[in-house]
This record gives structure tokens, sequence and C-alpha cells, in this order.
């Protein structure tokens, strides 16, 4: 039988007849009141915390140079882009280019039928013989009437006078008169039947349709068999580029940024076919007349308007295409070095910061999009502030210049680079 001295307490409660306890419950006048005294610390920090003072946000200040840029979009064109048309009326017999065919000034690229036409230059053939043989008849006709009237003045001079009559001899001088006015007249119709003759041979050569360029065909808007009716306006067959080795971007600059550009300024551009990659430009010119003036003026000056700027592009790798869409972005100025503070860093106003109850003011921790891009006036006196030594914040007068929009080129003898400038103060609980 065992000893009840030396008995374990679970032994003890099961010869009693009681359920053993679990080991937690046996350990809890130990952990409880530790559970307790942690739960009031923390309770204690909590309710501490709010009489601390505000987190600030800073950036630091940089001297650096600042490069101001305007931003647009167009399209790539070809430097010249040249429409093949025709004068000639009848249907396409063969053509014999394709788009992206490269085609050589001069080289036939299509071929009208030719078979009215070449019924009237064998009309005119014939009207040009006529009129060669009504000269040669004009002109017998006048060598016998001419003859007439030298035998004529012959025998009056031999008579003294008495023959001929007067009226015969004036009539021999009317008949040489008109045969003059027939061998002009006969002449005259040469001429006219030349020129016909001429017209319908230049027709006819125009009916071959050549390059009048070297270059690439960009679009072909003819098939054989095809009719082409050229009434008033020259039919369009063929558009074609002369060279593709230097192209134009034209964009869009918006009457805010225009004043900023100007002829002989550097850009790049970016294609979505290329993403990632930037392509040089040169500014050539910018219009002095927006192309949606008019429309603006007639719908109450309500439409954006804008000013078309043409940058010259080269493309000796063959990677831009006509039509493309871009983006350029035109870099209208550069400060040089100079000291950079960002703008939240102007905007920020302690007083207000306070009586908001804090809250994020940093253009990139919720601020809207429009406030952040919202510059400040150049020339203006502005504060911005930094965190002394004990927390509290001094204020720092500076001179505004240039800005991008994010940051600002600003003056100031008590402001250095690398000082931490506050731009808000971040929310509690953050």
């Amino acid at each position: 039988m065992t000893d009840p001295d030396t008995a374990s307490p679970e032994k003890v409660d099961e010869f009693l007849g009681e359920k053993p306890r679990p080991r937690w419950r046996r350990w809890m006048k130990y952990w409880l009141p530790a559970l307790i005294v942690l739960a009031l610390v923390l309770l204690v920090s909590t309710c501490s915390g709010g009489s601390e003072g505000p987190t600030y946000i800073t950036e630091e200040v940089e001297r650096e140079s600042l490069d101001l840029t305007v931003t647009a979009t167009g399209n790539l064109r070809p430097t010249n882009q040249v429409t093949v048309g025709s004068e000639v009326n009848g249907p396409v017999e063969r053509v014999l280019v394709d788009v992206n065919d490269r085609v050589t000034r001069g080289q036939v690229i299509a071929v009208i039928n030719t078979e009215i036409i070449d019924q009237q230059i064998a009309q005119s053939r014939a009207n040009l013989n006529a009129a060669r043989a009504s000269l040669a008849q004009a002109r017998a006709t006048l060598d016998v009437d001419t003859a007439q009237l030298q035998r004529l003045e012959e025998v009056r001079r031999l008579s003294d006078g008495r023959v001929p009559s007067q009226v015969e001899l004036e009539q021999a001088q009317a008949a040489v008169s008109r045969d003059r006015a027939a061998v002009a007249s006969a002449r005259a119709n040469i001429e006219a039947a030349q020129a016909s003759l001429q017209a319908n041979l230049t027709t006819r050569s125009r009916a071959v349709i050549r390059a009048p360029v070297t270059g690439v065909v960009l679009a072909r808007q003819i098939e054989p068999g095809q009719t082409v009716v050229a009434s008033f306006n020259t039919v369009t067959l063929f558009v074609i580029a002369e060279d593709l080795s230097a192209m134009q971007l034209r964009v869009g600059i918006d009457e805010a940024d225009v004043g900023q550009v100007e002829a002989g300024q550097r850009a790049s551009f970016t294609v979505d076919a290329y993403p990632g990659r930037r392509f040089p430009a040169r500014v050539e010119r910018v219009d002095l007349a927006s192309g949606n003036t008019v429309e603006g003026a007639a719908a109450g000056g309500n439409s954006v308007v804008s000013y078309e700027a043409r940058l010259a592009v080269d493309n000796p790798e063959g990677l831009l295409r006509p039509g493309m869409t871009a983006t350029a972005t035109i870099a209208t100025q550069s400060t040089g070095q100079a000291l950079l503070v960002p703008n939240a860093a102007l905007r920020f106003r302690p007083d207000e910061q306070q009586a908001s109850g804090g809250g994020v003011f940093n253009p990139q921790i919720g601020l809207e999009e429009q406030e952040q891009q919202s510059g400040i006036g150049a020339g203006s006196r502005q504060q911005v502030h930094v965190i002394e030594e004990d927390g509290t914040l001094r204020a720092i007068e500076v001179v505004t210049g240039q800005s991008d929009g994010r940051r600002t080129v600003v003056r100031s003898a008590d402001l250095k680079p690398g000082m931490e400038v506050v731009t808000g103060v971040r929310a509690q609980g953050e």
C-alpha cells in the first residue's frame, strides 16, 4: 500500500475520486497577474502616445540642373509625300507595283488602256495631212493668179494703159489677195492640226503612269480593270513617300506651352512599337496659326487650342513608319546648377496641418494630381520649414524660380543642399 505522505498530488486526487486539474490551471496564479500587468502597461503607453508631437515627412534639398520640358503627341509622316494621279480617262490595263515596293523616278507603275487615245491620234494625223494638202493647193492657186496678174500688168504697160481695162486688172489683184489669205489660212490649219496631234500624243504618254520621285509606295488605290474617270479632279492612284530615312513628326502644342517652344530645340520621342526606346528629334518650326482657332471661336471658345510643331527625325535604321503615334518631349530650358525643393515643401503650412488634425501632405502619398502639378509662381517669396534639434519647426524664406510641376528652383541664404525640408505631417497611426 502506498504511503499517503509520499504520494503525488495526481495520485491523491485519484485516490479521493477527483478529476485531475490541467497544468495551465495549476500555474494560473503565476501568469495571470503577469498578463494583467502587461495589459496595463500597454494601455498606459497607448493613452500617453497622443501627447507626442507630430511626425513630419521630409525631403532633401538638392543642387542640380532642372530641365524644363514640354510634352506633346502627334504622328510620324514622310518628309516629302507625293500623290500620283491620272489625267486620262479609261480602264486600267496594268498595275506594276504594290504597297511597300521601292520605285525609282521615271519607273512605269501603271498603264491605262489607250485604244480611244490612239484613234484620236490617228484622226489628228489625218487632219494634219489634210491641212498640208490644203496649203499646197492654196499655194498653187496663188502662183497661177500671180502669173495672170503679172501678164495683165505687162500688157497694160505695152499698150500704154489701153488694155486690159481697169476692172480686169483690179479683179486679178483681188484674186491674188484671196490666194494669199488662203495660203495663210492653210498654214494656220496646219499649226492647229499639229497642236491637236501633239496634245493627243501627250495624253497618250500620260496614260503610262510613271513614278515622279524615288521612294516607297505607301498606298495603292487602283486595280487592273478599274475605270479611271478624271473629270474635274485628278484621280489619286498611288501615294509615294520620297525618302523614309528622314521623316517628320507633327505634334500639337498646347496654347499654354507654345511660348516655350521654338525652332532649333532638341527633343526626343517614344512610339508604342519600341517601348523603352527614345528617338532623337529637333524642332523645325512652330506654326503661327492654330488649326482649330476658327472652330474654337465658332464653338464659343470652349475647345482646346493647339499649335502644330514640326520635328525633324532621322530614321537610318528604317524602324519608324509613317502614321505611328509618338509622344515627344521637347527640352525648352535648363536652369543650370541651382537649389531644388519639392513643391510640397512650398505648400506646407504648419498651422493648417495642426488645425486639420494631421494627415498626409505629400505629393507621393494621397495628394490629388491637380494640386500636385500646380506650380509656384516664379519670383514669389515663399517659406519652407526645417526641423530643429528639439523637434520644433523653423521657417526659412526663399525666392522661387522655374518649376517643372514637381520641384522648384529657389534662392535663399539660409537654405543649403542636403538640408531636410518638411513636406507634410504623417497621419496618426502610420
